[in-house]
């Protein structure tokens, strides 16, 4: 199993239509083959101390896959090359991290 996260800087403003595009991959995407969990995330101001500061323009991209065939295949499927072009004016950088159970 490896799991994946998904760190999107969203453009100012544009949070909320990034969120609404993402959810609705979000079936298409669980329905993929090695597919364990896929969702969006925000920052949550619990007031802990060691808390990193809140972001109002991130979303954080949680996902566990059975393999990284799995993910490698998700990366070019034809639903996630549409949701892309839909999300390009919305999102100013991302990056991945992936990692497995230690």
């Amino acid at each position: 199993m490896i799991h994946v996260i998904c760190t999107v800087t969203i453009a100012p403003g544009r949070r909320d239509a990034f969120i609404a595009e993402f959810n609705g991959i979000v079936p298409e995407v669980l329905a993929e083959k090695g597919c364990l969990e896929y969702g969006p995330t925000v920052d949550f101001d619990t007031g802990l101390e060691r808390q990193a500061a809140v972001e109002e323009n991130v979303v954080v991209i949680v996902e566990k896959w059975e393999s990284l065939e799995d993910l490698k295949a998700h990366l070019v499927a034809p639903h996630m090359n549409s949701y892309r072009e839909r999300v390009k004016d919305l999102v100013e950088d991302s990056h991945l991290r992936i990692t497995q159970p230690a």
